[in-house]
């Protein structure tokens, strides 16, 4: 699950309908492990009684989001984007922000797993055509049912 650290209310509360929903599958969720929607979702999960493990920029906890079953402390800043992305059997992208957009493309150029992104940025070709391969979700119910079916 991937999204910005500031996010909307309603980027917050599909991340953690997503997070929750999830759970209720029994999968293990993967996020970068700090605030907006990282932590939203990490409540989602919890919520429902699951496991979410943060995949963290520093080389502490500092600034972890509360909740979190399991935290990796990788030291690496954004490039922790692509330890999260190669770990994940599929990628969920709630909103949009810089580093956000970092997973989307490396999700992308992985090539063998689902992303379904909900909100966020389009990302358009030079016709102003959406590029393929992200499939786009109306909400968090279709975004989980896309992502793991």
């Amino acid at each position: 699950m991937c999204g910005p650290r500031d996010c909307t209310d309603a980027e917050r509360d599909a991340a953690h309908e997503v997070g929750r929903l999830l759970a209720e599958r029994g999968v293990v969720v993967l996020c970068g492990g700090y605030t907006g929607v990282m932590a939203a979702v990490t409540e989602g999960v919890r919520s429902a009684g699951g496991l979410v493990v943060g995949v963290l920029s520093r080389p502490d906890r500092e600034g972890a989001a509360p909740g979190l079953s399991a935290a990796i402390a990788t030291g690496m800043g954004e490039a922790r984007n692509a330890v999260l992305v190669a770990s994940a059997d599929a990628v969920i992208v709630v909103g949009g922000s810089w580093g956000t957009l970092s997973e989307l493309a490396l999700a992308m150029r992985r090539g063998d797993v689902p992303v379904v992104q909900l909100g966020g940025w389009q990302v358009l070709d030079e016709r102003g055509e959406p590029l393929p391969g992200v499939t786009r979700a109306a909400d968090a119910e279709e975004a989980v049912r896309l992502a793991v079916p």
